[in-house]
């Protein structure tokens, strides 16, 4: 890479595009690369592409329009609730409309990182990029297909053929319904599911032409039906109080209890009913999943889980030997370890991994889930406590964004002058996790089910904001603090800001205002070692 990059971002995802886009709208001198490990953009948009990929958002009502970025919304969707296809084209749009590709260069693992003196490190890695392992005992001794449904096997002809699946998560079904049905349906589809989730009817109507033409050409429509459905959502927040919105949740459950009877096969009520409380994990959206059950050719299993995989097969824990042509692991993502995979180290040396594990928590945390003590001009984006429970990542995201490249006007505390570093207090960082944890006691997700969103060595919620969301976007306008923050000068800038040009009005779309300036930052130093041969970075694979 480049001696003079301002800016390195790690992934071509969600997050890293729509990072590169306001680093060239409001930074137009900043020189950037993002480095992404796939051959494709669009993160976890470019490595889900099973049968049926589409929006898993934890709610009913979150449409296409609220799945995109304010400052470039998309009045073509083609439905309330897009598909896979249709989202990446989406992102592949905005680098195109923004000649962000250019400055990606692909295939390229970052593998190590470590604070010098001067540069930006972003990490846009998302914690949906890490398939979870099949440890099950012989899976390598199978002889049929074998994969994971993230990165799923499109060689694979499922036609009449016998496939075992593993999981009832989002994942599974959204590609169930459909390879039990159609022409090119399975011959068998044996299902094997841990637990049961609650599965939300979740109905996708097609926009029409009219109602397109509408949020293209009238002006304000689509931001106020962005708005609407924005607050609706923010409304709904209630019901992950654990004690406020408990009689909301007996309403939901009561609801969809009923829908599952109404729509499931009878034999599967029992073990479809699930015994958490309504919120506590994830909900899971029906696509046609409760009707493919009536099907001949599927069939569920809750009570003999596998205990073996064999040449041909499966046996299960009562004995049962069952044949399958493959077997596709729909068992989610390592949440928890997303960031432990890069060596970044800090200005005294110290890994990310061994800062966490000097807290007493022992758990990944950062202020305002972005910054972490120690590491100067380290951006994370979707980093600790940053899920949301109710609404769309990306407007977290952006949110971060903005924290991060705020106009510093107010915060420079060198009368004017720009800064090189810039870095969050330990004090900082240990008040605002100390506040989340404390926070999250508050919320249904502490009801006491196991989940993706609690580290599973120390019972804590690392995924998750516990407030609304309308106020975490307050706090990427509101904070930082002066003396939440360490700033170190130089007087060598080495980007500035557009001469007289602020870019897109962000200040009447979601969020103008943002963190620690890359006007601060405008020198900011990264952290990242370089010197003149990439290795040190960890860089392998060419563009």
């Amino acid at each position: 890479m480049s001696l003079d990059t301002d800016v390195l971002i790690i992934g071509a995802g969600m997050s890293g595009i729509g990072f590169a886009i306001r680093l060239k709208e409001d930074f137009s001198q900043a020189n950037y690369e993002i480095f992404e490990k796939s051959n494709g953009l669009g993160g976890t948009w470019w490595a889900n592409s099973y049968p049926g990929c589409g929006f898993d958002v934890n709610t009913s009502i979150v449409p296409s329009h609220v799945y995109s970025y304010s400052f470039d919304l998309n009045p073509e969707w083609s439905m309330k609730h897009a598909l896979q296809p249709e989202i990446l084209a989406y992102f592949n749009s905005l680098v195109d409309k923004h000649n962000i590709a250019p400055y990606i260069r692909y295939n390229s693992v970052v593998q190590s990182a470590r604070h010098r003196r001067c540069k930006i490190l972003i990490s846009a890695v998302g914690v949906l990029s890490i398939p979870k392992e099949c440890d099950i005992k012989g899976y390598d001794k199978f002889r049929g297909k074998l994969f994971h449904s993230a990165p799923w096997d499109h060689q694979f002809n499922w036609a009449n053929k016998d496939v075992i699946v593993i999981g009832n998560g989002c994942s599974a079904t959204q590609f169930v319904p459909i390879m039990t049905g159609g022409d090119s349906k399975v011959r068998k589809l044996t299902q094997f599911i841990r637990q049961p989730h609650w599965v939300i009817e979740r109905p996708n109507n097609e926009y029409s032409p009219l109602f397109k033409w509408t949020m293209r050409y009238i002006p304000l429509t689509m931001w106020a039906y962005r708005v609407w459905h924005f607050s609706r959502l923010e409304y709904a927040f209630r019901e992950l109080y654990l004690e406020y919105g408990r009689p909301l949740r007996e309403e939901q459950t009561i609801t969809h209890l009923e829908y599952l009877r109404r729509t499931a096969p009878a034999k599967y009520h029992d073990v479809l009913t699930p015994r958490i409380e309504f919120g506590c994990k994830r909900k899971v959206m029906d696509t046609g999943y409760f009707d493919c059950l009536h099907r001949e050719n599927m069939k569920l299993i809750a009570t003999d889980p596998i205990e073996e995989i064999k040449e041909t097969g499966v046996i299960t824990k009562s004995g049962r030997t069952i044949n399958a042509d493959a077997i596709v692991l729909a068992t989610g993502f390592q949440t928890q370890q997303v960031l432990d995979l890069l060596e970044i180290r800090g200005k005294k040396g110290v890994s990310l991994t061994e800062h966490w594990q000097g807290f007493a928590d022992n758990i990944p945390q950062a202020y305002y889930g972005t910054c972490v003590s120690g590491f100067p001009n380290f951006f994370i984006m979707m980093g600790p406590n940053t899920a949301t429970g109710h609404l769309s990542v990306i407007y977290t995201s952006e949110c971060q964004i903005n924290f991060a490249i705020r106009d510093p006007a107010s915060l420079n505390p060198f009368g004017g002058k720009s800064c090189d570093t810039a870095a969050v207090t330990p004090r900082a960082e240990q008040e605002d996790n100390s506040w989340v944890q404390s926070a999250l006691k508050e919320f249904v997700w502490e009801s006491g089910c196991s989940n993706w969103y609690v580290d599973a060595a120390t019972g804590k919620n690392t995924m998750l904001y516990p407030d609304w969301q309308l106020k975490y976007w307050l706090r990427s306008i509101f904070i930082p603090f002066k003396s939440d923050f360490e700033f170190s000068s130089s007087e060598v800038r080495v980007m500035g800001k557009n001469n007289g040009q602020k870019g897109k009005p962000y200040q009447t779309s979601m969020l103008v205002v943002s963190v620690l300036g890359l006007a601060v930052i405008a020198t900011f130093a990264a952290g990242i070692k370089y010197d003149t041969k990439v290795r040190d970075l960890g860089f392998k694979g060419s563009h």
